[in-house]
C-alpha cells in the first residue's frame, strides 16, 4: 500500500518538474536540421535555434528575474557543441551573482565600442590636425611641407601607433639619429609633433598625459639646438659694392632682372615680389599694399614705391593671361631660382635674400635713420610693446624719405668715407644723413 503512493506521488512529481533535455553529442548536434528551437542538453535553457540549414546558431532560456530573455550565444558551428556549454555555464553563474548576463554584455559592447571610437593612430591624428591647420599656412608649399616631414620621419616609428601610447623615447629615437647633423628641420619636426599630440589632448585621444615632445621635456636628453647648430646667414653683397653692381644688373635684359632689380630698390623679400600682383599696386599713390596672407608675419605690409620703381613697373609690359607683375613665361610666378641665376651669371656671391642685410648694413653704416624705421622697412615685427605701439602707423612718411635715399644710393657710385650734412627742414627739423 505504502510502495503505490510512493509511485503516484514519483509520478505526479515527474508530470510537475521541467523534463530535463538530454545531453547530445556533437554528432547529434550536427544532423539538427529542422527549423525551429531544439534543446541539447548539457546546461539548462541551451538550445540550437535553426532557421535553415545553413543558418543556426546558439541560444540560452533564461529568467532574469520576472523576465525571461533570449541570450545569443554564437552562430554554429563557428561556436562547437562544447564551447556553447561553457559559455552557457558562465551566463548561469552570472545570473546566481545576481548579475544580468544580457545587460552585461550589452555594457561590454558598449565599451568596446567606445575604446575603439577613442582609438586613433598618430598617422590618423596627424591627418585630422594637419586638416585644421592647413587653413592657416600662407602657401600650398609650407602645407605640404608640414605634413610630409611627419610622414618621413615620424610615420616609420610612430604612424600606427596610438596617440595615447606614444612615450617620450618614441620622439627621441625619431630625432635624435638626426638632432646633430639636421638641427633646424628636426626642430621644425618636434614642433609638428609635439602639435600633433596636443591636439590629440584636447580632442580627447590622451588622457591627461604630457606631451613627450614638449621642448621642456625633450631638454633633458637632447642637446639644445642653438648649441650644436651654428646659424649660417645668406651671402650679401657689402654695401659699398652696391652701386655698381645695380649699375651692371640695370644693362641685363629679362624679367627675372628686373624682379631682382625691384627687389633690391623696395628691400622686399624674393618671394613677396615674385608673387607680386598688379592689384596690389596704386602707382598714383606710390604704395605696394602686401595682404597679410602673402606675409612672414601674416600683417598687412605697405612698402612706398620711389621715382626709380614707379617708372621700372611701369615699363613692363601688363600680361592679359597673368595677374602676376613678373610673370614667368608660362604666365605663373618667377621660380626663386631665376632670381638666384641673374646673381650667378652675375658672378657675385651673394643671394637675392642677401640685399635685405645689405640694405639693413647700409642703414646702420651709411645714415642716421633709427632703428625701428629700417626694421620696419624689411616687415620686421618687433617684440617690444612700446616700439610696437610706436610704429603703429608704421612710421610711412619717415620710409619714405629712407626708400628714396636708399634708391639713390643704389643707382650713385658712393665716394667712402663722405656723408652728406644732415639736412634740415623750413621749421628746423633734422632729417638723416646719407652717403652719396
Amino acid at each position: 500500500m505504502l510502495g503505490s503512493i510512493t509511485s503516484q506521488v514519483a509520478a505526479l512529481l515527474r508530470q510537475t518538474m521541467p523534463k530535463r533535455a538530454p545531453e547530445l553529442s556533437a554528432y547529434q548536434v550536427r544532423r539538427l536540421k529542422r527549423p525551429g528551437l531544439h534543446a541539447v542538453g548539457g546546461v539548462a535553457g541551451l538550445h540550437l535555434q535553426v532557421r535553415h540549414e545553413n543558418a543556426r546558431s546558439w541560444i540560452l532560456r533564461i529568467k532574469v528575474g520576472d523576465l525571461r530573455r533570449d541570450l545569443g550565444l554564437g552562430r554554429y558551428p563557428d561556436v562547437s557543441l562544447e564551447q556553447a556549454r561553457e559559455r552557457a555555464r558562465e551566463a548561469r553563474q552570472q545570473l546566481w551573482a545576481g548579475i544580468d548576463p544580457v545587460a552585461a554584455r550589452k555594457e561590454a559592447l558598449d565599451a568596446l565600442k567606445a575604446a575603439q571610437a577613442k582609438r586613433l593612430t598618430f598617422d590618423q591624428a596627424a591627418l585630422q590636425c594637419w586638416r585644421i591647420r592647413s587653413k592657416e599656412f600662407r602657401n600650398q608649399k609650407h602645407a605640404k611641407q608640414w605634413l610630409s616631414t611627419l610622414r618621413l620621419y615620424a610615420t616609420p616609428v610612430i604612424g600606427s601607433l596610438p596617440v595615447d601610447q606614444i612615450e617620450l623615447p618614441h620622439v627621441v629615437r625619431i630625432l635624435e639619429p638626426h638632432w646633430l647633423t639636421k638641427t633646424e628641420s628636426m626642430s621644425r619636426l618636434r614642433g609638428r609633433i609635439e602639435t600633433v599630440l596636443e591636439w590629440a589632448r584636447v580632442a580627447g585621444y590622451r588622457d591627461g598625459i604630457d606631451n613627450p615632445a614638449a621642448w621642456r621635456t625633450l631638454k633633458h636628453v637632447l642637446p639644445k639646438p642653438s648649441k650644436v647648430h651654428k646659424v649660417v646667414h645668406m651671402p650679401a653683397l657689402p654695401w659699398p659694392d652696391l652701386p655698381a653692381f645695380m649699375a651692371d644688373l640695370g644693362k641685363r635684359d629679362g624679367i627675372a632682372a628686373r624682379a631682382l632689380e625691384f627687389a633690391i630698390l623696395t628691400a622686399a623679400r624674393s618671394g613677396e615680389v615674385r608673387h607680386a600682383t598688379w592689384d596690389e599696386f596704386d602707382l598714383d599713390a606710390k604704395l605696394w599694399t602686401l595682404p597679410g596672407e602673402r606675409m612672414k608675419a601674416e600683417l598687412t605690409h605697405r612698402v612706398p614705391l620711389t621715382k626709380q620703381t614707379v617708372t621700372l613697373l611701369m615699363a613692363l609690359p601688363r600680361r592679359e593671361d597673368s595677374p602676376y607683375v613678373f610673370a614667368a613665361a608660362r604666365g605663373g610666378p618667377l621660380s626663386d631660382m631665376a632670381l638666384s641665376q641673374v646673381c650667378r651669371r652675375m658672378q657675385v656671391k651673394a643671394v637675392p635674400h642677401g640685399f635685405r642685410s645689405t640694405f639693413k648694413d647700409w642703414c646702420r653704416s651709411s645714415t642716421a635713420y633709427p632703428d625701428e624705421i629700417s626694421e620696419l622697412a624689411l616687415a620686421h615685427v618687433s617684440d617690444d610693446k612700446t616700439r610696437a605701439a610706436y610704429a603703429r602707423d608704421e612710421l610711412l612718411p619717415k620710409r619714405i624719405r629712407l626708400m628714396r635715399d636708399w634708391a639713390k644710393y643704389c643707382k650713385t657710385e658712393p665716394r667712402r668715407g663722405e656723408l652728406v650734412p644732415i639736412r634740415r627742414s623750413k621749421r628746423g627739423a633734422s632729417k638723416h644723413s646719407r652717403a652719396r
